[in-house]
């Protein structure tokens, strides 16, 4: 291997570059990428570009930007928009797709092709009515709950397949005076986004993706009894403090990115932790002579309606093209291309919508799990907030840590919800 390609990257994912090369010639020039990455998704991208440009002659000139909204528009106004862009989520995808701002990826790429490697329900999710105008580079898997086996052998708990078993696994932990739950909602303005992740896979597991959908395209009032009911699910947990290590303080005052150490105390002080795939990457930090796989691992969070159990809530960046080129064109095959996800799934960083990056590319048995359910899933949505408008997603996570704090205020919350649904919808 030339350039050091297989130290940088290592042997699985390096020899499955080596099976395919980025479309195209040597058209050279350059193509330039705006997105919010920075640290080891960065570093990740940029061993990705290396291989590419080496073997195209393009530049890849990369802007990273933690106000991407205001920079895209910025440029858009000023008639200099970015070939591509990366964004967090499919709800500014959809406002740019309907401002006739994106190229309809379906002339760009081969679609029976990446209907083939990415499935319908990842195709779908970055269409915009007919077209397809976003192609999924990283995701990761909402909706786990993360254990250390050892700790519930010695509880004598089984592993739970349902929802039901869960809350009885759950109540009989505490009856014994362990707690259950650990649980953090801190994350600065974005603060309550972990409870919207909560009441999302409660509402998927509840009532399947089709009334999901209308929940977050604002078609289901915050009143009707269905959401009330997934708040009261949560509830059970959530509002009791004998299922909560801390208590509500604890819950409300503790980063996400931490939430999780109870678990990994001597002895432990909480069994279980609800929480994305990305959250591995913070364990690894924070506990590093823990062993995925071994010393910890995940469940999905398990079926309440047996015709719902496949169907997972994801987070995902997605690649839109704002100017087709050769350039352009000849990157984002690229970007979809098993061989580019590789890095993203050898490094950690994320995982891979793309079912042709094989389960062994990834680092450990954890990840690889992640990954099997992803590209396995019967029905794959966004996490709520992100498909919501920005002014409901914000109240919706500031709902979450209200009904924290106040449970017994559940109607008001609910009717507040309602007021700003009727505004931010227009209906």
């Amino acid at each position: 291997m030339t350039g050091g390609r297989g130290l940088l990257l290592g042997a699985a994912a390096a020899a499955l570059l080596a099976t395919g090369d980025p479309p195209g010639l040597k058209p050279g020039g350059a193509v330039t990428v705006l997105g919010v990455w920075g640290g080891q998704e960065l570093e990740t991208f940029n061993r990705m570009v290396k291989p590419f440009e080496a073997r195209t002659g393009v530049r890849v000139e990369f802007t990273g930007s933690r106000d991407l909204n205001a920079v895209l528009t910025t440029r858009i106004q000023a008639g200099n928009p970015p070939d591509l862009v990366v964004l967090p989520d499919p709800a500014r995808m959809a406002e740019l797709a309907a401002q006739g701002r994106l190229v309809d990826l379906g002339t760009v790429l081969d679609m029976a092709g990446l209907r083939a490697a990415y499935g319908p329900a990842w195709v779908a999710l970055g269409s915009a009515g007919t077209r397809v105008v976003g192609i999924f580079v990283k995701a990761a898997l909402k909706g786990l709950v993360w254990y250390r086996p050892r700790d519930l052998e010695r509880a004598r708990i089984q592993v739970p397949e349902t929802f039901d078993q869960l809350m009885e696994a759950s109540a009989a932990l505490a009856a014994r005076g362990t707690t259950p739950w650990a649980i953090g909602m801190e994350s600065g303005a974005s603060s309550g986004w972990t409870g919207g992740d909560w009441l999302g896979t409660l509402f998927l597991r509840m009532h399947g993706p089709g009334k999901y959908a209308d929940w977050c395209q604002g078609r289901l009032p915050w009143t009707a009894p269905e959401m009330r009911a997934v708040w009261q699910a949560w509830g059970r947990i959530v509002n009791d403090p004998k299922m909560v290590f801390g208590g509500s303080r604890f819950v409300l005052s503790t980063p996400f990115g931490h939430a999780f150490a109870p678990l990994f105390l001597v002895p432990p002080r909480a069994l279980f932790h609800f929480q994305a795939s990305f959250i591995q990457g913070f364990i690894q930090k924070e506990f590093p002579r823990q062993r995925a796989g071994e010393d910890y691992r995940f469940f999905s969070f398990p079926a309440i309606r047996p015709e719902y159990a496949k169907a997972v809530v994801i987070a995902g960046d997605l690649v839109s093209m704002l100017r087709r080129t050769p350039q352009s064109a000849a990157f984002v095959e690229y970007l979809a291309s098993a061989p580019a996800q590789a890095y993203w799934a050898e490094s950690a960083s994320g995982l891979s919508a793309n079912r042709q990056v094989p389960l062994t590319v990834y680092p450990d048995p954890v990840s690889r799990q992640a990954a099997a359910a992803l590209t396995q899933a019967d029905a794959a949505v966004f996490g709520a907030g992100d498909l919501m408008p920005s002014e409901m997603s914000s109240e919706f996570w500031s709902a979450c840590l209200s009904f924290v704090a106040h449970p017994a205020d559940l109607d008001g919350i609910l009717a507040g919800l309602e007021t700003v649904r009727e505004e931010a919808y227009h209906r």
